[in-house]
């Protein structure tokens, strides 16, 4: 059976980026870069969410469903740098070429995750793979919107019509899953600055673990699974949430209802 990995990420402005493109002194503070330019997008578009590109990866989360098992961790280290976290998340597509499913990744978390790997040098064939070196991939690969190799859950409920579309926190907490807990993305910012990373790390962990379980539901909903084995995999998520010690998973686990 074809792994399956449900992934999410968090970023912040990548100030130094900001510093060179709107050539401001280097003496010019990271929080003072950030005001500057969330003052000009907002100035540009009434939005101070900053384009893709200018946005700096801080956590990437996984939950890995694979054989027998079941987990959810968050790649490399607190103070790991922006390449390595990133090559690692594609050193797994190349390891295990599993199904990957997200909420908006098509939107938001793929195309960072593109920018930002491609300022670094990352590389990963496998995953930029349409055919060349895998025929099969002409048919199903992580680019094509339509395709399932990579399932953006979100884009896929709307009907690919971004006016349909629908947060992750309701649909998760609609059928009875936790939602978000303490912290949502516009919080992400203030929380670096003052330096929880761990505190966003775990977010982003709960974060997967919300996409896994509605990812659950979609299964059942189209047939993949029937009642019997959902109820199955939704204990194997409880149970191994059950067995992690992080004060996240205890909220999360108090806050499920379903």
């Amino acid at each position: 059976m074809t792994p399956t990995l449900v992934f999410d990420i968090e970023t912040v402005p990548d100030t130094e980026g900001i510093k060179t493109l709107l050539d401001l002194p280097d003496s010019t503070s990271a929080e003072d870069v950030a005001n500057i330019a969330l003052h000009k997008r907002r100035q540009h578009n009434g939005s101070e969410f900053l384009p893709l590109h200018q946005h700096r990866v801080v956590a990437i989360s996984c939950a890995l469903r694979e054989g027998d098992s079941f987990k959810i961790w968050t790649l490399g280290s607190v103070d790991e740098p922006e390449g390595q976290l990133i090559q690692r998340f594609f050193d797994g597509i190349e390891k295990y070429t599993p199904n990957v499913v997200s909420w908006n990744g098509g939107g938001f978390d793929l195309p960072v995750l593109h920018y930002r790997g491609l300022i670094h040098g990352v590389q990963a064939p496998r995953y930029w793979d349409m055919g060349d070196d895998d025929r099969e991939f002409k048919w199903n690969n992580y680019i094509g919107r339509y395709h399932m190799r990579h399932l953006d859950l979100m884009d896929l409920m709307a009907m690919y019509q971004p006016r349909a579309n629908a947060p992750l926190d309701d649909l998760a907490k609609l059928c009875g899953f936790p939602g978000k807990l303490g912290m949502d993305g516009s919080k992400v910012w203030d929380a670096y600055k003052n330096g929880e990373t761990q505190g966003i790390r775990d977010y982003c962990e709960t974060d997967v673990a919300n996409t896994y379980l509605v990812f659950l539901r979609f299964q059942l909903m189209r047939g993949a699974l029937n009642s019997e084995s959902y109820a199955h995999e939704i204990s194997l998520v409880r149970d191994t949430l059950s067995g992690y010690t992080g004060k996240h998973w205890q909220e999360f686990l108090a806050a499920w209802t379903a």
